[in-house]
Formats: C-alpha cells, structure tokens, sequence
C-alpha cells in the first residue's frame, strides 16, 4: 500500500509541476530557429526584400494564411468617427501578409517592424510565438500592440501559419 501511494504521490508532483514552463520552451536549437524566421521578417521588412519575406509563410496563397486584426477601443472609437459602421475585428481579404510586404515596397519611406519580448512554445514540430511591435514609417510610430504567430516545421523548415495582432494608436 505505501508503494502505491508513493507511486501516486511522484505522479501528482510530476504534474504539478507541469504549469510552470519558462518564457520560451521546446527544444532549444527549434526555438533558435524560430527566433531566426521572426529576425528575418523584422529584416524584410527593414530592407524591403519580397523574395526573403515570402519564404517565411506556409503558402504563397493570402487566402491559405490566417491573418487577423484587432483594435484596441481607443483606436476603434478614433475609426468609429469616420466610420460608424467599424467593429474591433473583422475578415479583410485585402488585409493579408502579401499586401503588408506590397505597400512596404510601395512606401518611399523606410518602414520598419520592431519586436521585443519574443516569447516561444514548441514542441519541435509545431510552435507559437508572441511578442510586442512598434511599426514605424520614416522613423515615426504608426501602430504598436501585441503579435502572435503559429508555425509549423516543415522539410523547408519553420513557416508562419497564421498572425493575429492587435493595432494600437501611437496617440495616448
């Protein structure tokens, strides 16, 4: 009986212990590598490189990639001025990582994503990624808030699935 119970006991320690992961977790040379897909996109988009930026996602396609907005209420309620109609988050088929890195190259000013706070979560074949980003066009801060990405391994290595953020108005 006091096998069984010690048998019990390490199993429910063992678990306990489960909830308490650290910032980034997965086999370390994994996150590295996804560390590595979120630099290259920050790279990108610095210095507007199409061919580089496109490399990074599951599919060429803008419909096979989830790519979501949301609006904080303040920014919502600045839209809302000029459009009654605007909700936080809604599908815009022209919203999609294609138009992003297309009005990058459009823009005669130098854009830029800057990340910090990158978090990650694999398990080596699947992984999330967090983080905050300032987006600044000619240096002046256009939008700010949270990103987050799911990505899968695959033979050509880690691509991006889907992004969700958020988009915060640089005005207090």
């Amino acid at each position: 009986m006091c096998q069984k119970f010690a048998i019990v006991a390490a199993l429910c320690l063992g678990l306990m212990g489960c909830g308490h992961a650290p910032h980034s977790s997965g086999p370390s040379g994994e996150v590295r590598a996804i560390e590595q897909v979120v630099e290259t996109f920050r790279a990108a988009i610095l210095n507007k490189d199409k061919p580089a930026y496109m490399r990074l996602f599951f599919s060429d396609q803008a419909q096979a990639i989830g790519w979501q907005a949301v609006v904080d209420d303040a920014k919502l309620a600045q839209i809302q001025r000029e459009r009654p109609q605007a909700i936080k988050a809604r599908p815009i088929p022209t919203n999609n990582f294609i138009a992003l890195i297309d009005s990058v190259l459009a823009s005669p000013t130098l854009e830029e994503e800057r990340i910090t706070n990158l978090k990650v979560d694999t398990d080596g074949e699947i992984a999330a990624a967090s983080f905050d980003y300032a987006y600044l066009s000619d240096g002046k801060l256009s939008n700010w808030g949270k990103e987050q990405w799911l990505l899968v391994r695959t033979e050509q290595g880690w691509k991006i699935f889907s992004v969700v953020y958020t988009i915060r108005d640089p005005r207090p």
